[in-house]
């Protein structure tokens, strides 16, 4: 770009309700003629100046750029649409549903070139008012991955680096900060409880959903309430002793992770006295219903703070207090980060504190009797 002269400009508008607008413009010429043009309005001067400058030195280091007009102004909220449109892998409903609600604040109607990093610290901290600061993180999260696509994808000019200072920010005013992590696990004598409520209701009810074995299932098994929902027979392996889970939970994927899970002798012994089927959901119920009905349970037998989901934890520390290492552990739970699994080694004894545990010692195999 030697020999193009940039030229920017700053024009002041009036605007009908009494506020002035600032046009930035930027020419660029080569022997005296225009070889680029493009324009940008701005609610405050020293925003056009800074787009000038930041656009001027885009397009001395990409010359490719000169001659094509950036794209039209563009507001976040066209961003967002523009992302969910055209991901081509799920990006989960609580991901959709954070970003429409996102849609509903107002800097969402700001311009995508004028969004500072000071707008974003402001959105976040409206969002902490009414949030706990894991939620805002969370929130934050999905809006960075609009950030970090939009400008190379599609064109639309959000800085990047405007999201990462603010996400610094936040983190040390502690508006924003990771999810707890929960270390809650159920007692033997709590799971008794709640096994035996079940069991009851199952004998009352022929068609009561078989929250014995799911439960029995989700602690030897190390599976979420969503995989154990959507387990399908012909992905069950008992002889290899494994099971694909598909679409596995996963930070980066959401659908297409399907993962071959190793199944201890307890899980499996757990499927094998289901009615066997060669194909079909194992257990065909509504993941949500399984964990609201394990909820709705627990205070009725005095178990305070426990949820479906603590079965996993309990589950997995126990394979840890087996003596089972992470590579083995990571096997069984499908987990792809061993660094992830450093947080269940909260090891209180030593060996197996269900060996002998009624409610699995009836589905394992009699050994055969000596002749």
């Amino acid at each position: 770009m030697e020999d193009v002269v940039p030229v920017g400009t700053i024009v002041e508008r009036p605007r009908a309700n009494g506020s002035v607008a600032y046009l930035a413009q930027i020419l660029l010429k080569k022997d005296g003629k225009i070889v680029h043009r493009e324009s940008r309005t701005f609610d405050r001067k020293p925003m056009a100046t800074a787009w000038i400058k930041k656009r001027e030195s885009e397009l001395k280091k990409d010359p490719s750029l000169i001659g094509v007009t950036a794209r039209p102004s563009s507001k976040l909220s066209d961003a967002i649409d523009k992302y969910v449109a055209e991901s081509l892998k799920e990006i989960g409903r609580t991901k959709a549903q954070t970003l429409k609600a996102i849609k509903r604040f107002s800097i969402a109607n700001k311009e995508c070139a004028s969004i500072r990093s000071q707008d974003i610290v402001k959105f976040g901290q409206q969002l902490a008012e009414e949030r706990t600061p894991q939620t805002v993180g969370n929130w934050m999260s999905h809006l960075a991955a609009i950030f970090t696509l939009a400008r190379p994808a599609w064109g639309f000019p959000l800085d990047p680096d405007a999201m990462k200072d603010a996400q610094i920010v936040m983190k040390r005013l502690g508006v924003i900060s990771k999810s707890n992590q929960r270390d809650r696990r159920p007692t033997i004598e709590e799971l008794n409880k709640l096994l035996d409520h079940f069991t009851d209701r199952e004998i009352r009810r022929r068609n009561h959903m078989p929250m014995c074995k799911m439960i029995l299932f989700a602690l030897f098994s190390t599976r979420r309430q969503g995989e154990i929902c959507s387990m399908r027979w012909e992905d069950f392996e008992p002889d290899n002793k494994r099971i694909l889970i598909r679409d596995m939970k996963n930070p980066g994927e959401k659908m297409g992770n399907n993962v071959w899970c190793d199944l201890p002798e307890q899980a499996i012994a757990v499927l094998q006295s289901l009615p066997q089927k060669k194909e079909g959901v194992i257990f065909p119920f509504v993941a949500k219903t399984v964990s609201a009905r394990f909820m709705r349970t627990c205070p009725l037998l005095d178990i305070e703070d426990l949820d479906f989901h603590d079965l996993r934890h309990e589950g997995i520390s126990r394979l840890f207090e087996m003596g089972w290492n992470i590579p083995h552990v990571a096997m069984v739970s499908g987990h792809r980060s061993w660094t992830s699994l450093k947080r269940y080694t909260h090891i209180r004894q030593t060996g197996d504190k269900y060996e002998n545990w009624k409610w699995i010692t009836e589905l394992m195999p009699k050994p055969l009797e000596n002749l």
